[in-house]
C-alpha cells in the first residue's frame, strides 16, 4: 500500500492534464476526464491519481492524513502563468482611462505614459517597496489558481535598477506560495537617457548587464521585445545569444503590435517561447513549428489595449506550434491576474476549444517555462498543485463566478480550503 498525508477523492472531475509535454495540434484538445477522481500526495509529491475505488485499493493514509471529499468539486492542475511583468512600482490606470477614451497606446507613449512612465517610478522605489507591492499582485494571482508564475525585470533599464528588480522577486520567491521564475528583461526599452545613443545601451545589455545578471544567477531566462521602434530582429537577436552564452535562455516578445519579425528571431534562436504573437505572419508560424518554440498567447493583453485583434490561435494549433496562454500581469495593459479569464478570451476571442485552453495554462504553460517535469499537470511523482474547481471544470470560464474553490501548492492548502469537505483521520 502506498502511504499518503494528502488524499483528494470522490471529485466529480479529475483532469489530470498528463504529458508527454508539450501537447501540440489535436493533441492539445484531447483530455481525460477521470469522474469519481482521485489525487494523493505525501510530502507534496503525488503518489496517486485515479478513481476514488482504485485509490482505496492502492492507498493507506498516513495517522495525520488530512482527507477531502471532493464530491462538489472538480480537480485540475495549478495554473501556470509563463509571462507577467509583475513586479513594478507606480501605478498607470489613469491610461487606461485614456484609452477608454480613445488614445492609442503609441499616442501614450508619446506623451510621457507607457514602459517609461513605470520606468521612472520603479528607479525610485527601494528594494523592499518592490516585494511589497508585487506581493499584492502575486496574492491576487494565487487567489486565482495561479501555483507557478514568470516574472520579468524591465521597469529598471538600467543596471543598478534591474538588479534591484530581481532581487526583489528572488526575496518573493523565497517567501511566496507561488514558485517563481525570474526573466531578465533589460531590453523591454531603450531608455530616456539613451535614445539618441541606443548603441550604447546594446552594448550595455550585452557588455554589463546580462554578465552581471548571470553572475549573480538572478534570472533563468532573457527576453527582448522586439517590436518595431523598440529592438530591431537583428538587435534582437544579438542581445538574446549574448544571453545565451552567459547560460541566459532565450524568450521573445514577438509580433505584438504588427509582423515586426519577432517570431522568426525566436525560431532563428530556438528560443523556448515566443509571446504575443497577434500579428504573427504564416512563415513565423511555419518556422515556429519547425524550431519547437512555444507560442505563448496573452488574449488579456490585447483586451485591455483594444488592439482589435487576438493572436490566431487556430492557424497556430493547426501548423503543430504547442500554445500556451499567460495573464500578462503589468501596469499598462495586463490589469487581470486571472488565468481563468485568460482562458476565458481564449475561447471565446481565439476560438480554443475549453479543453485546449486548460492545456495551455498547465502543461505547456510549464513547458514554457521548462517546468513540465514537475508542474503542470497531475502524475505521479510531480508536485501537488492542484485548483479545486466548483462543479464542473468548465465553471473556470464563468466570468465573476465563484469558481475557484481551493488551491493546493506542493501538498499544502494555500488560499482558504473548502472546510467543511476537509477532515483528519
Amino acid at each position: 500500500m502506498i502511504t499518503a498525508d494528502l488524499i483528494v477523492e470522490h471529485a466529480r472531475q479529475l483532469i489530470p492534464c498528463a504529458g508527454p509535454a508539450p501537447r501540440r495540434g489535436s493533441d492539445q484538445g484531447q483530455l481525460t476526464v477521470i469522474a469519481d477522481g482521485a489525487v494523493a500526495a505525501s510530502a507534496g509529491r503525488i503518489v496517486f491519481v485515479g478513481t476514488t475505488a482504485d485509490l482505496n485499493r492502492a492507498v493507506e493514509p498516513a495517522a495525520d492524513a488530512t482527507r477531502v471529499d471532493a464530491r462538489e468539486f472538480s480537480i485540475v492542475p495549478g495554473f501556470v502563468d509563463p509571462h507577467t511583468h509583475a513586479a513594478f512600482a507606480g501605478d498607470r490606470r489613469e491610461e487606461l482611462r485614456r484609452r477608454l477614451a480613445g488614445a492609442t497606446y503609441a499616442e501614450i507613449a508619446a506623451a510621457g505614459g507607457g514602459i517609461v512612465s513605470t520606468v521612472t517610478a520603479t528607479r525610485a522605489a527601494s528594494e523592499t517597496d518592490l516585494v511589497e507591492q508585487t506581493r499584492v499582485r502575486l496574492d491576487e494571482m494565487l487567489a486565482c489558481g495561479t501555483t507557478t508564475c514568470e516574472i520579468k525585470s524591465g521597469y529598471g533599464l538600467n543596471l543598478e535598477s534591474e538588479l534591484k528588480m530581481l532581487r526583489a522577486v528572488r526575496s518573493l520567491a523565497r517567501e511566496h506560495p507561488i514558485e517563481i521564475v525570474a526573466t531578465f528583461l533589460g531590453a523591454h526599452e531603450v531608455p530616456l537617457e539613451f535614445r539618441t545613443e541606443r548603441d550604447r545601451y546594446l552594448d550595455c545589455l550585452v557588455a554589463d548587464m546580462i554578465p552581471e545578471v548571470a553572475t549573480q544567477r538572478l534570472a533563468e531566462w532573457c527576453d527582448v521585445f522586439c517590436e518595431t521602434g523598440v529592438f530591431t530582429p537583428s538587435e534582437s537577436i544579438r542581445i538574446l545569444t549574448a544571453g545565451q552564452a552567459a547560460g541566459l535562455r532565450a524568450r521573445v516578445h514577438a509580433d505584438e503590435l504588427g509582423a515586426s519579425g519577432g517570431s522568426a528571431v525566436a525560431a532563428r534562436v530556438r528560443a523556448r517561447s515566443a509571446d504575443h504573437l497577434i500579428f504573427v505572419p504564416a512563415e513565423g508560424i511555419a518556422a515556429m513549428a519547425a524550431a519547437g518554440v512555444t507560442a505563448t498567447l496573452l488574449p488579456i493583453a490585447a483586451f485591455y489595449l483594444k488592439l482589435g485583434r487576438f493572436a490566431p490561435a487556430r492557424d497556430l494549433i493547426a501548423a503543430g506550434v504547442p500554445v500556451a496562454l499567460a495573464t500578462d500581469v503589468n501596469p499598462g495593459g495586463g490589469f487581470s491576474p486571472s488565468i481563468p479569464f485568460a482562458m476565458t478570451l481564449a475561447c471565446f476571442a481565439m476560438n480554443m476549444t475549453f479543453e485546449e485552453a486548460l492545456v495551455a495554462a498547465t502543461i505547456n504553460a510549464a513547458w514554457s517555462l521548462d517546468r513540465a517535469d514537475r508542474v503542470g499537470s497531475l502524475e505521479t511523482g510531480k508536485q501537488m498543485d492542484a485548483v479545486l474547481v466548483n462543479g464542473d471544470a468548465i465553471n473556470l470560464i464563468r466570468v465573476g463566478g465563484d469558481a475557484v474553490a481551493g488551491v493546493i501548492k506542493h501538498g499544502a492548502w494555500v488560499t482558504r480550503a473548502p472546510v467543511p469537505a476537509i477532515e483528519k483521520t
